[in-house]
């Protein structure tokens, strides 16, 4: 489909917010979802539980680059991802991460081992016992509980004035 916007007005103005544009992928095995626990060598979240994800490349779409970062972090490939929501997180001043986060089930294959991390499956009832990013134990259960029919959710996260991970949900 063509469109009649010129590239002229998407204005770029270095001076307003902008996001960096990240995937979060869960996969869902029955009441089990897989995490990866990171990698001890990573930079960032060496040792914890997250999902699956990262960045989005220019020139992708979200769901392309979901399916993408799986493949690579797992080797699987899924047919029914979908978005489950939103989040943009506060990172620092002028500059955040918006997380696109999907969901799938698993519908077989083997995972591959990979240099980011171990692939474990785990249950929600697993949680207060892990390691996790900050997040993870919110957003989670949201992504659990979620029907295949349900609106995607739309939340920020920012740091309070102590230092704690705040996440909100809009409506």
């Amino acid at each position: 489909m063509r469109c009649r916007m010129p590239k002229s007005d998407q204005v770029v103005d270095p001076s307003r917010y902008q996001i960096i544009p990240r995937t979060l992928i869960f996969v869902v095995k029955g009441e089990q979802v897989l995490l990866l626990k990171g990698a001890e060598t990573k930079r960032i979240w060496a040792g914890k539980y997250n999902g699956i994800g990262g960045h989005i490349e220019q020139g992708e779409d979200a769901a392309g680059a979901a399916r993408r970062e799986l493949l690579e972090e797992t080797a699987l490939r899924v047919d029914d991802l979908r978005l489950c929501g939103t989040l943009i997180v506060d990172a620092s001043p002028g500059v955040g991460i918006g997380i696109f986060i999907f969901r799938a089930e698993y519908s077989g294959g083997e995972l591959l081992e990979s240099p980011e991390g171990m692939l474990e499956w785990h249950t929600l009832d697993d949680l207060g016992s892990l390691r996790t990013v900050e997040d993870l134990p919110v957003l989670l259960p949201r992504v659990m509980s979620m029907q295949p029919d349900s609106a995607p959710f739309s939340a920020r996260s920012f740091y309070d004035d102590h230092g704690q991970l705040q996440v909100v949900f809009a409506g």
